[in-house]
């Protein structure tokens, strides 16, 4: 039995449909990433199992237990929330004790746990510091002590790093992710940052218009999208509309130019329209190694990306997006220069039909 179960969920703001059956089950010690745009009900569903919303429809249980129903409070859950919400009279210590001390822990319980929660989050000798003397990486880790002070069973996480910078970002969720690992605590983090997502979790489920569109690891949720909008939203893709020429040998055509995959066209027809996506990192040139498909196409433009040069090749009446690994010794073609791309069969994706 999974360890968090959310069934069948679905919660109404008048008319407005936030969440629709939406059900999921989270393993002991997992850490599941809920994705996706503004508006498409992953922090509704957060704040459901958290307490502080109820559902219209389903349930939340937590370890076996029905905690549809139950008061923030008397379940065994920590937030975290994207702004860090810390009490700006009390010092940091204050701060992550305020719960222990609210549950009526004795003196001794509360200072020895907080001097746990500091080593845990890197901050021993803050404990005395408030706030406003903090920065906002720590303040957030200060935040994230104070939900794991009371020791729950479940850790919730709610878009915590959109407030800082880029590189704190990237050093804080790797953070999370460690702690998150040596406490073995089941974990479920909002975010609409696809990066963010794909390097933390064990699962990440996609979510749009208040559904799930797929749940997968992050390796099967970029190289095998099951729908236009888990392509689209995740990672940058290039998608065009084709038609099936032949459906046993799985051959396709656009703009002209006539392509292979190696997804299965059973129910399809020649003449279906469908849509087709190639990851930019799938293509190469093909004086480098000509692979099933060659595509042809002048190149509109060379945008230097650090490690990864980015090129636009014009196909026909389509832009197409190809990523290189950066070198000093990259040979690159020039802006309008006729061109040579090419893939392998199992690049091509088959999206969706098209009638």
């Amino acid at each position: 039995m999974a360890f968090l179960e959310i069934r069948n969920l679905s919660k109404y703001f008048g008319k407005t449909v936030a969440v629709k059956d939406f059900s999921l089950e989270i393993e002991k010690g997992e850490l599941v990433s809920l994705l996706g745009p503004s508006g498409c009900g992953k922090t509704t569903t957060l704040r459901v199992v958290a307490g502080f919303e109820v559902p219209s429809e389903g349930q939340v249980i937590i370890d076996g237990k029905d905690m549809t129903f139950t008061p923030p409070n008397q379940r065994p859950v920590g937030m975290v929330f994207q702004a860090y919400a810390l009490f700006p009279n009390m010092t940091v210590a204050g701060n992550i004790g305020f719960g222990l001390k609210i549950a009526k822990k004795s003196k001794e319980e509360i200072e020895q746990r907080v001097r746990e929660m500091l080593e845990l989050i890197h901050m021993s000798g803050f404990e005395n510091r408030y706030p406003h003397q903090l920065s906002g990486g720590q303040q957030q880790r200060v935040a994230l002590a104070r939900a794991l002070a009371l020791r729950p069973q479940v850790l919730l996480l709610d878009e915590p790093l959109s407030a800082l910078d880029a590189k704190i970002r990237v050093a804080l969720r790797a953070e999370i992710r460690s702690i998150q690992q040596e406490l073995g605590i089941t974990t479920v983090y909002v975010t609409h940052d696809q990066e963010e997502a794909l390097s933390i979790s064990d699962r990440v489920v996609v979510m749009n218009n208040g559904r799930i569109e797929q749940v997968g690891t992050p390796f099967q949720i970029y190289n095998f999208p099951q729908t236009e909008f888990v392509a689209q939203f995740v990672g940058t893709l290039n998608a065009v509309i084709a038609e099936v020429m032949d459906v046993k040998e799985g051959v396709l055509r656009f703009d002209g130019q006539q392509v292979y995959t190696a997804d299965k066209l059973e129910g399809f027809r020649s003449g279906d329209r469908i849509m087709i996506a190639i990851r930019p990192e799938r293509l190469s040139f093909a004086n480098e190694g000509r692979k099933a498909n060659i595509l042809k196409g002048t190149v509109k433009n060379i945008t230097f990306l650090g490690s990864i040069v980015r090129i636009q090749v014009k196909l026909g009446e389509n832009i197409f997006f190809m990523d290189t690994f950066n070198n000093p010794y990259l040979a690159l073609p020039r802006v309008g220069d006729l061109t040579e791309i090419t893939c392998s069969k199992e690049a091509v994706l088959v999206l969706q039909r098209r009638s």
